[in-house]
């Protein structure tokens, strides 16, 4: 679900006393995106918060949840926009989310 090693290298990178407030901006812009996903109107717009929300994800260590992103941008990026179950995006980020700081 995260990549572990890549929490430890962000955290490295930018320092114990600064990873706290990267996780809370982090956190807060991925909410942000996820609160306005069900409103995208166009395929492009879910194509691009879903790649917003993929390459966040990425950068945390949250992989399952970036793979998932991953897997319903292509899709939107084909114009199915009714092949992506918004509610379980949300509810990988949700867990994710909760493991995640649950361990920090």
């Amino acid at each position: 679900m995260i990549n572990w090693e890549r929490v430890e290298e962000l955290k490295a990178d930018i320092g114990p006393e600064d990873f706290g407030e990267v996780v809370e901006i982090f956190l807060e812009e991925v909410q942000q995106s996820l609160g306005s996903i069900d409103f995208c109107a166009t395929h492009t717009e879910m194509e691009e918060k879903l790649h917003f929300l993929k390459g966040s994800a990425l950068n945390l260590g949250f992989h399952e949840f970036s793979k998932l992103c991953a897997r319903y941008e292509t899709a939107a990026s084909e114009g199915e926009l009714h092949e992506i179950p918004v509610a379980a995006v949300k509810e990988s980020y949700r867990q994710t989310k909760e493991a995640f700081l649950a361990r920090i």
